[in-house]
């Protein structure tokens, strides 16, 4: 599990570079990454995503808005 944590810590720091300097493909595609290794994630520590995506199925719990603006 550490090591997936890393992993997804690794592909945050890639997803940000690519926000800051890489095109729209480049971006896309770390987001894809950092959903896998989340995924990953979830499924080892016995997360459902789905319970977790429909809590912020009306808007964020918080402001209420979609997207957040907290």
């Amino acid at each position: 599990m550490a090591s997936t944590v890393e992993w997804l810590a690794e592909e945050f720091g890639e997803l940000a570079q690519a926000i800051r300097k890489g095109t729209p493909a480049q971006i896309e595609q770390e987001f894809s990454d950092v959903l896998a290794w989340l995924a990953s994630l979830a499924n080892q520590v016995d997360v459902d995503l789905t319970t977790v995506i429909d809590r912020f199925q009306d808007g964020c719990p918080k402001c209420g808005d979609l997207p957040c603006s907290c």
